[in-house]
């Protein structure tokens, strides 16, 4: 079983898949406070889902540079993996926000709706480009 996680400033997006890779789902979305927060919510969703391993979105710019949200994505992989002793995969995040509110839209899901989830429909695309990729190509 893998997490997929969408970092925000104020909000942490997760996902999960099925064992055998092939689905991503949407799952909460946890509001970001300080690490040892953050690494208790994050460590209950890992128990409860008996996580393998961490997909995490990289925010890379347009032409694949890193800026400081980059930088701060790969800070929160070293925490997380020093914290939870598992694998985390950083995955080029470039357009997932965009591909997860035109799904919504596509659901005719609210404004007020799409503002509450987000963040995790972005970690299920995020996890599901590493799936996918993992698993050798897309279905």
């Amino acid at each position: 079983m893998l997490i997929g996680l969408d970092l925000g400033t104020k909000t942490i997006g997760t996902a999960i898949c099925d064992a055998g890779w092939r689905f991503a789902t949407n799952g909460k979305t946890i509001a970001r406070g300080k690490w040892a927060r953050d690494r208790a919510l994050l460590g209950e969703v890992i128990a409860a889902r008996r996580a393998k391993g961490l997909i995490l979105g990289l925010p890379r710019n347009m032409d694949g540079s890193e800026g400081p949200r980059a930088q701060a994505s790969r800070a929160f992989a070293r925490n997380a993996q020093e914290a939870f002793g598992l694998p985390v995969l950083l995955w080029d995040e470039r357009w997932s926000t965009q591909s997860a509110e035109a799904a919504m839209i596509g659901q005719d899901m609210s404004r007020a709706k799409r503002a509450e989830a987000i963040d995790s429909h972005a970690a299920a695309v995020i996890l599901q480009g590493a799936i996918d990729r993992l698993a050798g190509g897309i279905l």
